[in-house]
């Protein structure tokens, strides 16, 4: 039996206690997630976009589901080991897979401005839920499909027409649990034409003995001339599976930032789906992943051009040791009519262990003329001419690797458009280089990556 029969069984048995629990607007969409399943099957390694990755095998395990929402005991000071200082944010959390509200936020939004939970949020905010929800995400994909059929509660952020929010907007998700559990999350995020905003997001889990399955659909909406950016930053344990989809709509004049970030982790599949859709559109999508021991992040990217006078810049970086593995399939189209298109993606990557592999598969697409459009990839190891010098300048071996390391990964941090949070960032990458990977009976000067590369 494949591992998405399971749950489709479960929705059959359980389907009115889940909808008991959710709200209408996610209900909704139920039985066209329920057909979407039928006779599909999750996809396993080695198939198409999938190489490295098996959600099956991920999906696989029987793993709770707290489908009568019982409130879930989180400690939600421990989240402030990666509070950002100098940075004051609006600050809300999730506990596993259900909205708690705000924390220590401290003013008010702007007027019209909504942060809610999608299970409880009524009046004004069911209208907009009811009118975007499911309207980026396609419900034909198994991954979407599957979410929207278990997930019960999440986020909705709106910011109206005009509105700017100078304060970052900061989502927290807190895995906790005495026993396995599968999370369904969704974030549904809409940014009006005109408007600006900034958000967060920082995931955590506070149960390290446990296992995890954490599914996540994030849906975004940016209109005409806004503007909006989207961190995702990943600490989690190497006992949680992570398998999270941003979707985004993008309209004329936008300007968009996400950038995602892996530093501690088991299993991670990220997927990233842009669709620019009005001219004069700008695109950055940033990524950066650190994997030590037996850690595998795999992040799969989209950018579809589908007008012309727009540009995208992608850059995703990897840094991998001892026996973790790294995948990256990016794909860049330009579609037939989409002229004066500058599109650009490059994925870089440093096997720091002669164990450590990297995947990647670059690919641009044009069916268009006057472009201007370039991909690439690399995986090589650290530099040892530089790691001798600095040696023979007192440096320590381990320092010396550890300097070079943050240093690759700078100028993924440095697109971060928040001063503060860039600069916790870097502090974030030295602790993470400094204190998890090997020590220094690695750095033998001849190091081979078992590289494979597609183009």
């Amino acid at each position: 039996m494949s591992a998405l029969k399971q749950y489709t069984d479960l929705f059959s048995q359980y389907g009115e206690r889940i909808n008991a629990a959710s709200s209408a607007a996610l209900n909704a969409l139920r039985p066209a997630a329920l057909a979407a399943l039928e006779g599909k099957e999750l996809p396993r390694k080695g198939s198409e976009d999938y190489e490295t990755t098996d959600l099956d095998a991920m999906y696989a395990p029987d793993y709770g589901l707290n489908i009568d929402r019982i409130d879930v005991a989180a400690d939600i000071d421990e989240p402030f080991r990666c509070d950002v200082p100098n940075l004051s944010t609006s600050l809300y959390y999730i506990f596993n897979d259900s909205y708690h509200g705000s924390g220590f936020t401290s003013g008010q939004l702007p007027g019209g401005v909504i942060v809610d939970s999608l299970r409880n949020a009524t009046g004004t905010a069911a209208d907009i839920i009811r009118k975007h929800y499911g309207t980026v995400a396609p419900i034909g994909d198994p991954q979407v499909a599957l979410n929207t059929l278990l997930a019960q509660d999440g986020i909705l952020v709106y910011i109206p027409a005009g509105v700017a929010v100078e304060k970052p907007i900061q989502l927290v998700n807190l895995l906790r649990a005495n026993s396995p559990v599968m999370t369904n999350r969704r974030a549904l995020i809409i940014v009006e034409p005109g408007a600006q905003a900034k958000m967060l997001v920082c995931d955590h889990t506070q149960s390290d003995g446990i296992d995890f399955l954490n599914t996540q659909v994030v849906e975004v909406i940016v209109g005409k001339g806004a503007t909006f950016d989207l961190y995702d930053l990943e600490e989690a344990s190497e006992r949680t599976r992570r398998v999270s989809s941003v979707w985004v709509r993008q309209a004329a004049e936008s300007n968009v930032l996400i950038n995602g970030i892996t530093l501690t982790n088991g299993t991670t599949r990220n997927d990233y789906h842009i669709e620019i859709e009005g001219e004069h559109a700008e695109t950055r999508l940033l990524g950066m992943a650190i994997g030590s021991n037996s850690q595998h992040i795999d992040n799969h990217t989209y950018i579809g051009h589908n007008v012309g006078y727009c540009h995208s810049n992608e850059l995703f970086k990897y840094v991998l040791d001892d026996e973790a593995t790294g995948a990256f399939t990016g794909k860049i189209l330009v579609a037939p009519g989409s002229p004066r298109t500058e599109a650009y993606q490059s994925n870089r990557n440093i096997c720091a262990s002669n164990t450590a592999k990297m995947y990647t598969k670059p690919q641009l697409e044009i069916y268009t003329d006057d472009v201007k459009c370039g991909h690439g990839s690399t995986v090589g190891q650290l530099d040892q001419e530089a790691m001798f010098y600095m040696q023979t300048r007192g440096i320590s071996c381990q320092e010396a690797r550890t300097l070079l390391m943050q240093a690759f990964m700078s100028d993924v941090i440095d697109g971060v458009r928040l001063e503060a949070l860039k600069g916790r960032l870097h502090h974030l990458v030295e602790k993470r280089f400094a204190g998890t990977l090997a020590q220094c009976g690695t750095c033998a000067a001849a190091r081979t990556c078992h590289a494979k590369i597609k183009k």
